[in-house]
């Protein structure tokens, strides 16, 4: 009896974390920058603190005033490369084993994320 379940069983590694600052390399916002707020990593989406902005039309609460409101939507990790936080510039994101622990590094400058 095969299950039919779209789940995969493992997910993979991002090169961007929740903090990273990041730029956009494809789309509307292309060339703009900011901070990830939010990743997902079944989804392989990312919310960018500023960018990416859709209107949401939101019904009012009790605790919450309803209307039209701005807010970030995903964008896709492919679309997306880290900041060095040493040059400031986009960069392509590696791995490398350090004193037995995984650490993420520059592909341009070789510097540790």
């Amino acid at each position: 009896m095969a299950t039919n379940n779209k789940s995969k069983r493992f997910t993979q590694k991002l090169h961007i974390r929740k903090g990273d600052k990041v730029m956009v390399i494809a789309g509307d916002d292309k060339g703009k920058t900011g901070e990830v707020l939010q990743v997902f990593p079944d989804k392989l989406r990312a919310i960018v603190d500023g960018l990416n902005i859709v209107k949401k039309h939101v019904k009012a609460s009790q605790t919450e005033e309803g209307g039209i409101q701005d807010m970030p939507a995903p964008l896709h990790i492919s679309n997306l490369l880290v900041v060095d936080p040493q040059t400031g510039e986009a960069t392509r994101v590696g791995r490398k084993i350090e004193n037995g622990v995984s650490v993420r590094y520059s592909k341009k400058t070789g510097n540790i994320i």
